[in-house]
C-alpha cells in the first residue's frame, strides 16, 4: 500500500498530500496520524523548508473520521469510555498539536470536501485556498459526536464565534463561495488552478529569510493567548536575534543596492 501522506519538496516548499482514496483521505487511522506528525517533525528539523502546502489526493480533501470504523467500533472508535478517551489523546489529537507546533507557514489547498476533522485540519493551517469544488462542514453533530480534535478551539479563531457556532450546531456544509465571504479562505480558484495558486503563495512566503519567517510565525501563535507585555518581551528578544543574522544584513543591502536578496538562513 502507498504511503498515507506523500511528502514532496521542490526548492524551499514542501507539499504534503493526504493519500487514502479508499477512505476519502480520512485522518482517524493511526497510520495517517503517524504520517502527519512525522512529516511535521521532519519539516521542523529541515531548515531548508520555508513553506508547506497540504492537500488531498483525489476528489476530497479529507472526510475526517472513518464512518465505517465508527459503525464497527474499530480503532479509535472502539473500547470503553476511558479507552476511547486515551485513543483520542494518543491518536487524532496529536495532529492539532503537530500542526500548531509547525515552525513554518502552512497553506491548506482545499481541493474538495473537508468534513468534520478534515474541516478542522484546514482550520489548523495558517492560510487556506479553496477550489470551487471545496466544501467545509463542522459536521460532528450529524453523527452524534462533538469536535474531538480541537475544532472547538480552531474554528472560532478563524471565522468568529457566531459563525463557528452556526457550523457546529447545524453541522451543515459551507460552500467555497461562502467560505470566502466569511474569511475562512483567502482565495477561491478553478479546480485545475488550485495547486498553482497555493504554490505561488508558498513561493512568495519562501522568498523571505527563513529564520525571520519562523520567528514571525512563533510570535503570531503566541499572540493568540499571551498578554501584551509578555508578547512585547518575547518580540524584543527575538528581534535581538534577528538583528544579528546575516540574512538581515543581506536584506538591508539588497534594498539599498536595488537587487534581489539571496537568503541562506544564517
Amino acid at each position: 500500500m502507498s504511503a498515507p501522506v506523500l511528502y514532496e519538496q521542490e526548492g524551499h516548499v514542501v507539499t504534503l498530500t493526504l493519500n487514502r482514496h479508499e477512505t476519502r483521505n480520512a485522518i482517524s487511522e493511526d497510520e495517517m496520524v503517524d504520517a502527519i506528525v512525522a512529516a511535521c517533525d521532519k519539516i521542523n528539523k529541515d531548515h531548508s523548508v520555508r513553506a508547506v502546502i497540504i492537500t488531498g489526493a483525489g476528489s476530497a480533501f479529507s472526510s475526517g473520521g472513518n464512518v465505517k470504523d465508527m459503525r464497527d467500533k474499530k480503532g479509535m472508535f472502539g473500547g470503553t469510555p476511558n479507552e476511547i478517551r486515551d485513543g483520542y489523546r494518543n491518536g487524532i489529537q496529536r495532529i492539532p498539536l503537530a500542526i500548531n507546533n509547525l515552525e513554518v507557514p502552512i497553506i491548506a489547498a482545499v481541493n474538495g470536501a473537508a468534513i468534520g476533522a478534515g474541516c478542522d485540519l484546514t482550520m489548523m493551517c495558517d492560510m487556506r485556498i479553496a477550489s470551487e469544488k471545496a466544501l467545509f462542514a463542522e459536521s460532528f453533530v450529524k453523527v452524534g459526536l462533538i469536535p474531538g480534535d480541537g475544532g472547538a478551539w480552531f474554528l472560532p479563531r478563524v471565522i468568529g464565534l457566531s459563525r463557528a457556532n452556526e457550523m457546529a450546531f447545524t453541522g451543515e456544509p459551507v460552500t467555497a463561495e461562502t467560505a470566502l465571504a466569511w474569511g475562512m479562505v483567502s482565495q477561491v480558484v478553478e479546480p485545475d488552478k488550485l495547486l498553482d495558486a497555493a504554490n505561488k503563495l508558498a513561493l512568495r512566503i519562501a522568498a523571505n529569510p527563513p529564520s525571520a519567517l519562523r520567528m514571525t510565525k512563533r510570535l503570531i501563535k503566541e499572540g493568540e493567548h499571551a498578554k501584551l507585555d509578555s508578547l512585547l518581551e518575547m518580540s524584543a528578544s527575538l528581534q535581538a536575534l534577528a538583528h544579528q543574522t546575516k540574512d538581515h544584513a543581506e536584506a538591508v543591502d539588497a534594498i539599498i543596492e536595488k537587487r534581489t536578496p539571496n537568503f541562506t538562513g544564517e
